[in-house]
């Protein structure tokens, strides 16, 4: 511990400091890895006779060793020669639906109703085949079946107008403000004026 000198910056001793001793150690071992680097790389592009480089490269079984990339290089340069077109690719545009329910002419023609007295025909001439014909035609040459028990008797059923206001008869208009005045003048005059009158000339006759 005693060889370690504490040391201010800016000074470089040489005695017994084992900074400069590794500094000068690391640099001779660069110096050997630098000359290695430097054989090895001659060596790879063939500066000397026996490089790798240099060597011609063994005929090699495409069907047992790799093609080293062939294959996809010539993929790519297939791919490069291919002519290109841009294509644009437009937003797409909002497709109109139209709407019958919105845009009634749209709709087919509605159909033309039939008159009421043709409807009236229709449903008679159809309760007369159901009710009638067409029992007596599936029915015919078959046995009658035992009539059925008759329907019970339940309570009539009698609206009361007290509790049905529907079934009452319309409330009258009432009479306009001035009319009402008009006939209460009217009563007034005959009852105050010409029924005393009358009743006074009968009693003078009389």
């Amino acid at each position: 511990m005693s060889d370690i000198l504490p040391l201010t910056i800016g000074v470089l001793p040489t005695h017994n400091h084992y900074g400069l001793r590794n500094t000068q150690a690391l640099a001779g071992v660069s110096h050997v890895w630098q000359d290695f680097f430097a054989r090895a790389l001659a060596e790879q592009l063939g500066e000397t006779s026996d490089a790798l480089a240099a060597k011609a490269p063994a005929p090699l079984d495409p069907a047992v060793e790799p093609s080293e990339g062939a294959d996809l290089l010539s993929q790519i340069l297939t791919q490069r020669e291919c002519e290109v077109k841009d294509t644009e690719i437009a937003p797409p545009e909002p497709l109109f639906l139209p709407i019958a329910e919105f845009e009634t002419e749209l709709l087919p023609p509605a159909a033309t109703p039939f008159p009421e007295d043709e409807i009236i025909a229709q449903q008679r001439l159809q309760d007369f085949d159901s009710g009638w014909v067409r029992p007596i035609v599936l029915n015919a040459g078959q046995p009658l079946p035992a009539p059925g028990p008759a329907p019970q008797p339940r309570p009539l059923h009698l609206p009361i107008a007290e509790f049905e206001l529907d079934l009452l008869p319309p409330a009258a208009a009432p009479y306009p403000e001035e009319e009402l005045v008009a006939q209460q003048k009217a009563l007034d005059f005959d009852y105050y004026w010409a029924r005393p009158l009358v009743t006074q000339n009968l009693r003078l006759a009389a």
